[in-house]
This record gives C-alpha cells, sequence and structure tokens, in this order.
C-alpha cells in the first residue's frame, strides 16, 4: 500500500521467490502480490507486473529440469493462478538452459503472447549475442542484469544491443547488493544462504578494502527521487564514472 501511495507502479517478483529460495517458499512472493490484489479491486490495473520462470539452479533441485516449452507454459500458468491476474505484463526467462536453444525458449514466450497470457517477453542475464538471437524469435521488451558503479559489465556490449534492438535495460542491484550506501557493516551477519555469502567481494578482509577503495560512500537519505539522483551523481562524478551510452530505456 506504502508502494502504490509513494507512486510505484512496477512490481517485479519471480516464481523462484522468496530469498533466500526454499522449496517451501517457492511461489511465495506471487502469492502475497495476488492476495493483495484479491483485496484491492482496480489496483491491478494500475500497476505494471513482472515475473520470471525459473531454470535448472545449482541447490535448488525442487525447479524443474530444464526450460522446455511445456515447462515455460506450466510455469506461466502457475504465475497467473498465484497473482490472481489474467495477463502478465512482463515474463522473463529467469536464467537461460543453455540445454534449449533460446531461439526455442522464447519461442514458446512469444507463444505465450498470442496466447493473451502475456503482454512482452524479457530476459535476464544474457550476452549481447544471445539477445540478438532471442530477438529473431521475437521481440524482447527487457533485459535486466545486474550493474552499478561497480558492475559494469553492460557498458562492453549488452547496452549497445539494447539500444539497437529498442530493448529496455532494467539494472538490478543498482546499490552494489547493498554495499554503495555505506550501511553494510558486518558481512559476516549474512544469513546462511545469502547468496553474498559466495562472492569475493564481500569477502571480510576484501570488503574492508573494498571500503577503503571507495572511501565515503554516499547514503540515499534523500526522501525523493531527485535527491537519490543527486547523491549518485555526485559520487560518479567524485570516481570519474559517466554513464558511457546515455540510453533513454534505461530502468
Amino acid at each position: 500500500d506504502r508502494a502504490l501511495e509513494r507512486g510505484v507502479n512496477f512490481l517485479d517478483t519471480a516464481e523462484m521467490y522468496s530469498v533466500p529460495a526454499k522449496a517451501e517458499t517457492f511461489g511465495a512472493t506471487e502469492t502475497i502480490i495476488g492476495n493483495w490484489f484479491a483485496k484491492r479491486p482496480g489496483v491491478r490495473d494500475k500497476l505494471v507486473v513482472a515475473t520470471k520462470v525459473a531454470g535448472p539452479a545449482r541447490g535448488m533441485p525442487w525447479i524443474r529440469g530444464e526450460v522446455s516449452k511445456a515447462g515455460i507454459i506450466e510455469a506461466c500458468e502457475g504465475s497467473l493462478k498465484r497473482l490472481q491476474t489474467d495477463v502478465i505484463d512482463l515474463y522473463y526467462l529467469h536464467r537461460w538452459d543453455k540445454q534449449v536453444p533460446i531461439e526455442e525458449s522464447v519461442g514458446a514466450l512469444g507463444d505465450l503472447v498470442r496466447e493473451g497470457k502475456i503482454r512482452s517477453v524479457g530476459l535476464s542475464e544474457v550476452s549481447a549475442t544471445t539477445l540478438r538471437k532471442a530477438h529473431t524469435e521475437h521481440p524482447i521488451a527487457a533485459l535486466q542484469t545486474e550493474y552499478s558503479l561497480w558492475t559494469r559489465n553492460p557498458e562492453i556490449a549488452v547496452l549497445d544491443a539494447c539500444c539497437e534492438l529498442g530493448t529496455t535495460f532494467v539494472a538490478f542491484s543498482p546499490v552494489a547488493r547493498g554495499f554503495l550506501p555505506g550501511t553494510l557493516r558486518d558481512v559476516s551477519g549474512f544469513d546462511a544462504k545469502d547468496i553474498r555469502r559466495s562472492m569475493p567481494r564481500f569477502a571480510p578482509a576484501v570488503k574492508v578494502d573494498n571500503t577503503r577503495r571507495f572511501g565515503a560512500t554516499v547514503v540515499l537519505e534523500g526522501d525523493t527521487f531527485d535527491d537519490a539522483r543527486t547523491h549518485g551523481l555526485q559520487l560518479a562524478r567524485e570516481r570519474h564514472l559517466t554513464l558511457v551510452h546515455p540510453y533513454d530505456d534505461l530502468a
């Protein structure tokens, strides 16, 4: 309710959530959102809803073995039911299953568009080459990949491909998985299944060195987007960082 009051109109979830992922909470976030929609008639139509079909994942044996066409269709039906909606605005392939050609997976998603069950197709964490291949099968509306002041890989080729194809780039972890706001003091307190435990950048000794290198990081204390943007631009200037590809379709 608070997000809606503040003008938020985009909800991004996934069948795999919540995080850390567990078999017993598979689809739980979609269920929560669906129950919220059911209690508030008319709210669903005010929002853009995105969710994702999960693929094979290490340490998550309860997720389907492969992202086949049948698996994608089954996953979509499950998400529609949990979200208590007739259509999903943006449906992502959460992880590309490389055992299945990307054209085949995207073809199945395109079929769902034609059937009116989803409105647009998205991909997550694929290369520029894979994005172009996928786009030949069905237009890719959005590509979601990690992007922040210290994870800038998309600038190599992905942003160019998105600009070329008219694909909106959706950045996840824009504050570097909690590092950049400057409030992450003790990494030893991470949950046992917190994915950051496996990331070298958050190893205790490395984290201390990263903090020293970045200096006083920006804390997003501002109460508005403009405040946050001002702080972010200031930090970028201090670190001699610029957005290499000025790009309207960057979320």
